[in-house]
């Protein structure tokens, strides 16, 4: 495996010359086919209430649009950049607010992603029929991995992040293949771009990307250096835009950042979407240390736990033993044929790796969704992996074992999951067990017999494919029975999980949550829209948790002076003063805690503003 491909040899136009197999394109629109079913099908609801109100509200005001506030008068901003909500936020202005037209945005980037793992996959080979059979193999593993499923049918930032990654992976092994800077410059473009969806996340493909070029570019090694440097540039710029505006603009006069602590998108970055998820600090609305909550306590096996194994971890022995085959190519000169690129294993390896030692030991609040962004990584050493084996297995009697291991590895892993919750379709695990078996014996039986016959290679591949796409297909078909769960998507038997469904679509969204804490019910709602007046904001409430369903009830600008857990810093009795004084603000909604400095400003509410007779909870400022 050389790692510095040369400049001259590699065109496009030369490199791709040879026809494509007839089965190549029919099966690749299959699996497309397949991937926009599986993410868009009987989709209801309003997912994650949190962006639904957001979405909804950039529907109705340019400027909540811009700054990605949760509510049409701008009070407070989300706690992610904008970028993601502006995907949907586009679709809704054009289509009118509604479920399709919010999340089939969503269910399209996915398919866009599948595609584009395809293509960076066979564009890592030399042209030929394994080239298009890698990329048939990660484009599968990409549509079927579970936790993809589940994100792709919702509206949080990762689907959008995880499409804008696979942009520039593609472009970065693209610029490697060709020898040109400009796909290089739209690589560290692209990231940029997925730092606006998700912030400090979108880098961490950024390590796997410089190690590749800087071990990998047909060029000196100045002008490496220099092309890594203009594309960290490109990435400065297309990450810090949006950032500069916000911070910059007069505070006064846009919404408060939410999740900061200081009402900057630099804190913001910095804190409860930086190092706050890395060691769990307390920031803005953040939970802290709330990792053991959604994803299970971090360490070294955190990825193969209860919660999260049945997500992401299915191939991942198989990616090990993948990667294990691109040392052996280096040092031992595997006789494999066609193999992908040194890059290849680079780009997807380190993308693995890292995520994996971050995801695996971050302290911060880590939900299992998080996970989605290693699938483009599986995928692609899937499919890579799978080529190069079964090629070590047809040629090679001395390395032929490393296939049948790998598979036994993955079958034993995919049956140990499948245990996990023996009542959940009990038949799988057994299902999965005996293709393991079979496929593993045939392949050792067949080489012992020193011939590999096109009806024993059928079968021991048909048999592989069960065993090790059998458990993520079970898991990946769940979300589509259930409504989508917005707050903490997952797929499997724990589909369910924690967080609140979202409401069917169409007409009133209620039945408003009742519960404690300042929950408003639909008498409360009824009340509100009755005598808002010519007040900007309908209610303040204490959190975006409960503004969000208010405002997805009643189409109205709501304010969540807590953000989205209660706990910001953005409503001051200053503040509060100056809404009711001038009239854009009525009623104040008492209960649901203070939140970060709310003490003064619930004092203020109690003595400042009167109870209103017959709904609880409800004050009236301007009494």
């Amino acid at each position: 495996m050389n790692l510095t491909i040369p400049r001259p040899a590699h065109r496009a136009a030369g490199s791709h010359a040879l026809p494509a197999p007839r089965w190549s394109r029919p099966a690749l629109w299959a699996v497309l086919a397949a991937a926009f079913f599986l993410y868009a099908w009987a989709l209801s609801g309003d997912a994650n209430e949190y962006y639904a109100a957001a979405v909804l509200s950039g529907t109705g005001s340019w400027k909540a649009f811009f700054f990605g506030a949760i509510d049409a008068g701008s009070f407070i901003t989300v706690d992610k950049p904008p970028l993601a909500l502006w995907v949907m936020g586009l679709s809704a202005r054009i289509f009118g607010y509604g479920t399709y037209s919010m999340l089939l945005p969503q269910a399209l980037a996915g398919v866009a992603a599948v595609a584009l793992v395809h293509s960076a996959v066979r564009r890592s080979f030399p042209p030929g029929r394994n080239a298009h059979a890698a990329a048939l193999v990660a484009a599968v593993v990409m549509t079927l991995t579970p936790i993809t499923v589940a994100i792709n049918r919702d509206n949080n930032p990762d689907t959008v992040l995880v499409l804008l990654l696979t942009l520039a992976g593609w472009f970065c092994l693209e610029s490697l293949r060709t020898g040109r800077l400009r796909p290089l410059l739209l690589a560290a473009f692209f990231v940029g771009l997925g730092f606006n969806a998700k912030m400090l996340q979108a880098y961490l493909v950024v390590p796997a990307f410089a190690v590749a070029y800087l071990a990998c570019a047909g060029m000196s090694w100045p002008k490496r250096l220099g092309r890594l440097l203009s594309a960290g540039a490109v990435l400065a710029v297309s990450s810090a835009w949006w950032m500069v505006i916000v911070d910059l603009w007069p505070a006064g006069s846009r919404p408060y950042v939410g999740g900061s602590t200081d009402n900057t998108v630099r804190d913001l970055v910095i804190g409860y979407n930086g190092l706050g998820r890395i060691f769990g600090q307390s920031q803005g609305g953040g939970f802290g240390g709330g990792g053991a909550r959604w994803g299970g306590d971090p360490g070294a096996g955190r990825l193969f736990n209860d919660v999260l194994a049945g997500q992401i971890s299915w191939l991942l022995p198989f990616c090990v033993a993948a990667l294990a085959v691109a040392v052996l190519l280096r040092t031992r000169r595997l006789p494999v044929g066609e193999a992908p690129s040194g890059a290849a294993w680079l780009v997807w390896g380190g993308w693995l790796v890292v995520h994996y030692v971050v995801f695996s030991f971050s302290s911060g609040t880590f939900h299992p969704y998080y996970t989605t962004a290693m699938a483009p990584a599986v995928a692609a050493l899937a499919g890579m992996g799978a080529v190069v084996m079964w090629q070590a297995y047809r040629n090679s009697r001395a390395w032929a074992w490393l296939l049948p291991v790998a598979v036994a590895a993955t079958g034993a892993w995919a049956f140990t999951v499948l245990r996990r919750t023996p009542d959940w379709t009990p038949w799988a695990a057994w299902v999965v067990l005996g293709a393991t078996l079979v496929a593993v014996a045939a392949l050792v039986l067949a080489r012992a017999r020193a011939q590999v016959t096109v009806k024993v290679a059928a079968f021991a591949l048909a048999a592989t494919l069960v065993a090790t796409l059998g458990g993520p297909a079970a898991y990946a078909v769940t979300p589509l029975a259930s409504p989508v769960n917005g707050t903490n998507p997952t797929a499997g038997p724990s589909s369910g999980g924690m967080g609140q469904p979202g409401r069917p679509e169409g007409g009133p969204r209620g039945p408003l949550r009742d519960g404690p804490g300042g929950g408003v019910s639909d008498a409360v709602a009824a009340y509100l829209v009755a005598n808002q007046g010519t007040a900007t904001w309908l209610v303040a409430v204490n959190s975006a948790q409960q503004a969000s369903g208010l405002i997805l009830a009643t189409g109205k600008p709501v304010i969540a002076m807590g953000g989205f857990t209660g706990g910001d810093p953005a409503m001051t009795v200053e503040r509060l003063r100056e809404l009711v004084s001038s009239g854009r603000l009525r009623y104040v909604m008492t209960g649901g805690g203070p939140g970060r400095g709310g003490g003064e400003v619930s004092s203020w509410v109690q003595e400042n503003c009167a109870a209103v007779d017959g709904q609880d909870g409800l004050r009236d400022c301007a009494a």
